[in-house]
């Protein structure tokens, strides 16, 4: 499995979901501070959404601004190198940063893909609609036919 490439050569990964609650565009270190304001507000209602079935993030403890930026680096990186695909949510009409989808290859090979996503705690009537979203949009935009969406 680590030979075949996750998406085909010639595939062209979208970079944007609009939808009338939320929009989806690449994460980069553009959003940090947005970012880690986001998620360290709703660590707790994170840990507790369906995907996240380790828990071990969002660390209880937070982190620094430039270790956030340092994961907005490498998810940015995997996205270059087409290895995963990690988008922000953001509100569609302030650009606020309401949420991360991570798009990664599965462990499993039941699976092609590993779908999580997560909203923060004052934007929870989002988190089954952007998750049903996301199933729509990977069978209209992506290569995936299988994807684990760990319980949703």
């Amino acid at each position: 499995m680590a030979d075949t490439p996750f998406v085909p050569e010639d595939f062209d990964p979208p970079t944007s979901l609009v939808t009338e609650d939320f929009v989806l565009e690449p994460l980069g270190p553009q959003h940090n501070d947005a970012d880690l304001a986001a998620w360290t507000s709703s660590i707790e209602h994170i840990r507790a959404t369906p995907g996240f079935p380790d828990g071990s993030w969002p660390p209880p403890e937070g982190m620094t601004s430039e270790r956030n930026l340092a994961d907005l680096e490498r998810h940015a990186a995997d996205f270059a190198a087409r290895t995963g695909f990690t988008f922000t949510v953001l509100d569609p009409t302030d650009g606020d940063v309401i949420g991360c989808v991570y798009l990664y290859p599965s462990a499993s090979p039941e699976h092609d893909v590993d779908v999580q996503s997560w909203v923060r705690a004052d934007r929870a009537e989002l988190d089954q609609p952007l998750a049903d979203a996301l199933v729509t949009w990977i069978a209209a935009a992506w290569p995936w036919g299988r994807l684990d969406r760990h319980g949703r």
